[in-house]
């Protein structure tokens, strides 16, 4: 077991000594990222002396940019499940050399969520009050509590499938099932579960009638689909471009299709839900009112959800149309369906229900500088995070980097990775 350890503390370590080597392009990119985190972290300690008086949060509304990013968030990492299901369900291969990099992206992901979640904490000091048998759980009358424990689950899950199978390919052995095909079923329905108890979340405050509605959980997991198969596909033509890493336009096709279904999905249930809300005309019917058309003379949110809106419906005609068999088509439909629905799912979804509060006062919320600055620095931290582990992953998949053995070995470890992989599928 010792030697084991040691085996791969080793691996670790030449994987991390990857992430020196590249040229110009991949260090400014690092070093943009590097900076862009470093104002954000400046940014935070300015708010942990302050306290959340820097932000434009209030105690009618108190939650802001950072809840809306943690909500959009979750739903990329729960998207990548829509990898694993066709190559370990259906075991359809188009996806199957990608599938790492869903998984990979899930890990940063979610790191992310645990940031903003931090940031949006007035205490965070206080944390220890939600760990199991040191603070009160409120486990499982806290809905909270349920979602400590499915983001960091999640996490632990999709470190260990990655983490043992890129192993495995360094190692040039067949992964054992037992260590990972049922952590990939698990993970499916966790995937699911982050999403739909994130949902809850808002569902459960029963004096938000903005959120009192049963498919609130269906339109995040249909959002999710779409947002993180679309940021793999640009993710994935980097990484094609860049790298030595060959990703088949059939696999980027497949996850257009996953896109182009989850956006119908999505805009089917935002008008069902407008129709439900507008309708109705009831005194519940405020917030929305608020969202689309102002109330009152205050217009903070109309300019966000009606680009959304239009980003959103842009997304679906090209999606719809065959112009998106053509790449560059394909990635515009991809940004402009990410910017959407995280204008959709965030600033759209957070804040409206806080304006008018159960009290009729009607206090708007406008980010300040130092909460925009924050939450580009998680966002730098994390598209970091996930450029680092992308640099130690694809020297082991593409077999550049290999354990230092024998000269008979050094020849068995020339064989390509992907069919160790599939095998073991």
């Amino acid at each position: 077991m010792t030697q084991a350890i040691k085996d791969y503390a080793v691996f670790v370590g030449r994987c991390a000594r990857k992430t020196l080597d590249g040229d110009w392009r991949y260090y400014l990119w690092m070093t943009a990222l590097t900076a862009v985190s470093l104002l954000g972290l400046n940014a935070y300690c300015k708010q942990l002396v302050a306290g959340l008086t820097v932000t434009g949060m209030s105690d009618q509304v108190s939650w802001g940019l950072y809840i809306a990013n943690f909500t959009f968030l979750v739903g990329m990492a729960a998207a990548a499940v829509m990898l694993v299901v066709p190559v370990y369900v259906y075991k359809d291969e188009t996806l199957h050399d990608v599938v790492i990099f869903g998984e990979l992206l899930a890990v940063a992901v979610i790191v992310m969520c645990l940031l903003f979640v931090t940031a949006d904490l007035g205490r965070p000091d206080r944390f220890w009050h939600m760990i199991p048998g040191i603070g009160k759980f409120n486990w499982p009358i806290s809905m909270l509590s349920w979602d400590v424990i499915v983001l960091n689950g999640y996490l632990a899950l999709n470190v260990q499938i990655s983490g043992y199978l890129v192993y495995m390919v360094y190692l040039k052995r067949k992964p054992a099932k037992i260590w990972y095909i049922p952590f990939v079923f698990i993970a499916m329905f966790w995937a699911i579960s982050i999403h739909t108890v994130t949902a809850f979340l808002y569902v459960g405050l029963g004096g938000r009638p903005f959120w009192n509605s049963a498919i609130v959980a269906p339109r995040f997991l249909a959002s999710a689909f779409t947002a993180g198969p679309g940021f793999l596909i640009l993710t994935l033509q980097v990484i094609r471009r860049l790298s030595s890493y060959k990703v088949t336009d059939k696999a980027l096709f497949m996850l257009r299709d996953i896109v182009q279904v989850s956006m119908i999905i999505n805009v089917f249930l935002l008008l069902c839900e407008l129709f439900k809300e507008f309708y109705t005309d009831s005194a519940h019917v405020a917030s929305a009112k608020y969202l689309f058309f102002g109330l009152h003379g205050h217009y903070g949110l109309v300019p966000w959800i009606w680009t959304a809106m239009v980003l959103d419906s842009a997304a679906l005609i090209l999606l719809v149309l065959p112009f998106s068999r053509r790449l560059r088509y394909l990635s515009l439909a991809c940004v402009l369906a990410i910017v959407g629905i995280w204008i959709e799912k965030g600033m759209g979804m957070v804040i409206p229900a806080f304006i008018p509060s159960p009290l009729g006062e009607i206090v708007e919320y406008f980010p300040t500088l130092n909460e925009w600055l924050i939450c580009a620095g998680i966002w730098g931290f994390g598209m970091l995070l996930y450029t680092i582990l992308l640099k130690m992953t694809i020297p082991v998949l593409t077999g550049q980097l290999t354990p230092r053995e024998s000269a008979a070995m050094n020849i068995e470890s020339k064989t390509v990775w992907h069919g160790n992989f599939r095998d073991a599928a």
